[in-house]
């Protein structure tokens, strides 16, 4: 696969693709069958003379732990072909924020090749939908950090995917241009220095920007704030054309004295009147005027910051470009100013071969024992039902469940498309119940509407169990903000009261039937500290997750994470009442 595909090329492809889907499928299958038959992993289950139909019925779904031993193998010196056969320049490691420890996953050239045809197809999607943004000029200001590499003792890189692309040579020769950051700023180990650097690249550049964004809602929630934080010496630097002393990386500095060329106090004045806004409001489309979207994922677990970058962005469109994972990648959007809860990916069919396990609605348990047996293939699954995504990958993934939850839309001529819903597991669990992910965010969503009222928004969250006393009950910590201000809000206890009552009335009926029968003690909402939410990134940074595909995680059980939290409460509130029988909506 050619890497250096133009977007409208890549578009021609993937339409063929998706129109031949079943076919594409099977070839994959089969490339993958012919190249990897012979590893040790697959010889257990298939001889030499297998072919796709043995693959379905003799090798076993398996969860990610029963292939990592291998990899581990790999990791400590043994031939890459005790798994794949193709050569493995890197193993990269998930964020390790949304199913726990961070996988390790081989990484090759072609599987990079891969990648690169799938950055051309976003593009060809936005050139096709966003008006005018093929136009001109077309940098790019997208908040990207690396972190560092990490050798197994036989040698391996252990890095990031997104490190994988920023160091290789498609990057530098194809992608690299299009962004206001020089490379230098986003390999810069040290995330404050590379925020700051970013930040100041893009003002420079404020009239030749057309789209703002980071891999994820809340990266670019946090960099705004970042920025709310830093703006008035941003200006100072630009006015006098000299970086500031504390930043110290050679590679920001060096790339920094081609940015600031000379003194620029008239830019310097412009953003200065737009920053000393009474509000912020619209703040993104105001300092970038040239911005036709939003690039940042606001599915899934992002949704809940939606309405604090739709209050910065204005009335700038939202764009979930892809649904990609260290696994593989695997969809597009090719309606990309769809609303965020609208969003479906469309499967890419030459990515990985696709199965899918069908799952029930409303709990983790697929639909029945056969189904279980037999999987979906991509081409067979059906609208309105929910799957599991299994995927068979060509660096070493055979039939291993990726743990997302995604429900079946419809159809892009014949490749399905899927919105993700959320990530499989119990996230809090108390008694008998049990509560997920997405079940949590919808009740802190509601709550977030309510103080809305009150010009009040949760900058972020995260639960934890606290057993310490019989019941024992859930404990959500809120950072929150006030509208137009930088400082620690002044809080209304029955305020925040009410909303522990608003989060308990939206949850499931199990919850609420178990807080009348005092199996769960009132819900508690601990407010922490401004900057609390970073601080917790800093640490699961320090432990290995990357600053580009953080996650917060919504369940706590680091004991670390916990006394950091715990740390920087500054108010305490516990529900007062029982919840209603029905949920509430605001």
């Amino acid at each position: 696969m050619d890497p250096s595909f133009s977007a409208e090329s890549a578009w021609k492809i993937f339409e063929e693709l998706t129109v031949n889907a079943h076919q594409t499928q099977q070839q994959v299958l089969q490339e993958i069958l012919t190249q990897n038959l012979h590893t040790e992993y697959l010889s257990q289950f298939l001889s030499l003379d297998s072919d796709r139909e043995d693959f379905k019925t003799k090798v076993p779904v398996v969860e990610y732990e029963d292939i990592k031993p291998y990899i581990q193998r790999i990791a400590n010196g043994e031939p890459s072909d005790i798994l794949l056969a193709e050569t493995v320049t890197a193993l990269t490691r998930s964020s390790g924020t949304s199913a726990g420890q961070p996988k390790l996953i081989p990484f090759t050239d072609r599987e990079l090749d891969r990648r690169a045809f799938g950055g051309c197809l976003r593009s060809s999607v936005v050139n096709k939908f966003v008006d005018g943004f093929e136009q001109g000029e077309r940098m790019k200001l997208h908040l990207q950090f690396n972190r560092p590499e990490i050798m197994t003792p036989s040698g391996f890189r252990t890095r990031s995917i997104l490190t994988s692309i920023f160091m290789s040579k498609y990057f530098e020769t194809h992608e690299s241009s299009l962004y206001t950051s020089p490379i230098a700023t986003i390999l810069c180990l040290d995330s404050k220095q590379s925020m700051y650097c970013q930040w100041l690249c893009g003002l420079v550049h404020r009239n030749e920007v057309v789209s703002v964004g980071s891999i994820f809602g809340s990266i670019l929630v946090r960099g705004i704030k970042f920025l709310e934080d830093y703006w008035k010496e941003l200006c100072s630097n630009i006015r006098t054309g000299q970086l500031s002393d504390w930043i110290s990386d050679t590679g920001c500095r060096n790339a920094l004295s081609m940015v600031l060329e000379k003194p620029n106090p008239e830019l310097a004045d412009t953003i200065e009147d737009i920053c000393n806004a009474k509000s912020w409001e619209g703040i993104i489309k105001k300092l970038w005027p040239g911005t036709k979207y939003i690039d940042a994922t606001v599915t899934g677990s992002m949704v809940q910051y939606v309405p604090m970058l739709e209050f910065y962005c204005g009335d700038l469109p939202l764009v979930s470009k892809c649904y990609a994972s260290s696994e593989c990648d695997l969809g597009i959007n090719i309606k990309p100013l769809s609303n965020p809860c609208d969003t479906s990916y469309t499967f890419i069919p030459n990515m990985a071969y696709f199965e899918f396990l069908p799952m029930h609605e409303d709990s983790e348990e697929v639909r029945n024992k056969k189904e279980e047996s037999e999987l979906v293939d991509l081409v067979n699954v059906k609208p309105g039902r929910f799957y599991e995504p299994v995927v068979t990958t060509f660096t070493g993934l055979y039939r291993c469940k990726m743990g997302d939850i995604l429900k079946a839309t419809g159809y892009h001529n014949n490749a399905p498309q899927f919105q993700f819903v959320r990530r499989k597991g119990v996230f809090l669990s108390v008694d008998m119940e049990k509560t997920t992910e997405d079940e949590l965010g919808e009740a802190v969503k509601q709550a977030n509407l309510f103080i809305g009222r009150f010009r009040l928004h949760v900058v972020d969250y995260t639960g934890a169990v606290d057993i310490s006393s019989i019941p024992g009950h859930y404990v959500l910590f809120w950072e929150l903000k006030m509208e137009g201000s930088s400082h620690v809000p002044e809080l209304n206890p029955g305020t925040i009261e009410q909303c522990c009552g608003i989060v308990e009335e939206s949850l499931s009926l199990v919850y609420r039937v178990s807080r009348k029968g005092n199996g769960i003690g009132p819900l508690e909402i601990r407010v922490v500290k401004n900057g609390t939410f970073d601080e917790l990134m800093d640490l699961f940074v320090s432990k290995g997750s990357s600053v580009s595909q953080y996650k917060t995680p919504r369940c706590i059980k680091l004991e670390e994470a916990l006394k950091l939290l715990n740390y920087r409460v500054v108010g305490r509130y516990f529900s007062q009442q029982f919840p209603a029988s029905t949920p509430l909506k605001w």
